[in-house]
């Protein structure tokens, strides 16, 4: 089913229902659940979903599981073309499909079998190849390794307010000792209480937040160049080295994988 609202799909009698929308750039969906879990996938663009409890970056050839009634925003770099599996919980918990928030990897056959999903009517036969897509999308979705493409935030109202910031602008974090002083801390009660509520430190947790600000970046358009610089690292090489160390392969290499060129 194409560009159809879920509110009107998610009562459909069956387990898993198949949705893609196309959203233009910067489009924003503000917070909201669903009763059904969702596996949201972009074929195109760059997504940012966040919850109470992190930001999640949703580059090409990745998709993003959000638990059912999971409370979560949506925010679109360039265009996104959408491809959403929303299923029944009790359907998710029986085939052992993840039970919190999470980036995934996305195979050449499953970005092809949620490509068919979306084609497939809302009461597809539950016998035969529509039955068939279905089931083996779910098996690969399970299969799918997870992704470190997330970053916690703090319930903490002055560390989850300076996280908030520098997930924009990550270029504008100081050291730990001015951090600490722009959230009126001291810098060890800052150390503790960060790691206690992120599970990170806080130069880990900021070497996320500059990863998922170049992938949301890079997938809009911007350069490396452009990016390493407002993502805070002194020179491209830097923010290179530091993508391959989490993500095991350079940007360049990445995005043109994934059918992205960014420019140098």
């Amino acid at each position: 089913m194409h560009d159809i609202h879920v509110s009107s799909a998610e009562n459909t009698p069956r387990d898993v229902v198949a949705i893609g929308n196309t959203y233009a750039p910067q489009t924003v969906l503000a917070p909201h659940t669903h009763w059904r879990a969702q596996l949201l996938y972009a074929s195109t663009g760059a997504m940012t979903v966040g919850t109470e409890g992190g930001s999640w970056v949703v580059p090409p050839t990745r998709a993003v599981w959000i638990p059912a009634g999971m409370l979560h925003s949506v925010r679109m770099s360039g265009s996104v073309q959408i491809r959403s599996l929303y299923i029944r919980p009790a359907a998710a918990a029986r085939r052992g499909l993840p039970e919190v928030c999470c980036v995934i990897a996305v195979s050449r056959l499953l970005a092809a079998l949620l490509e068919a999903a979306v084609d497939l009517p809302a009461l597809y036969a539950l016998q035969g190849r529509d039955a068939r897509v279905i089931a083996l999308a779910l098996d690969e979705i399970r299969a799918m390794p997870v992704q470190p493409l997330s970053a916690a935030l703090p319930r903490e109202p002055r560390l989850r307010a300076l996280c908030t910031q520098l997930l924009e602008a990550p270029a504008s974090a100081g050291s730990i000792d001015d951090v600490a002083h722009q959230v009126s801390m001291s810098r060890s009660r800052f150390t503790r209480l960060f790691r206690q509520q992120t599970g990170l430190s806080f130069g880990a947790w900021l070497t996320q937040a500059r990863l998922l600000y170049a992938l949301r970046e890079i997938a809009s358009g911007a350069s490396i160049t452009q990016v390493a610089l407002a993502a805070g690292y002194s020179t491209p090489s830097a923010f290179s080295a530091a993508f391959r160390q989490v993500l095991g392969e350079t940007p360049s290499r990445y995005f043109h994988r994934d059918g992205t060129r960014p420019g140098a």
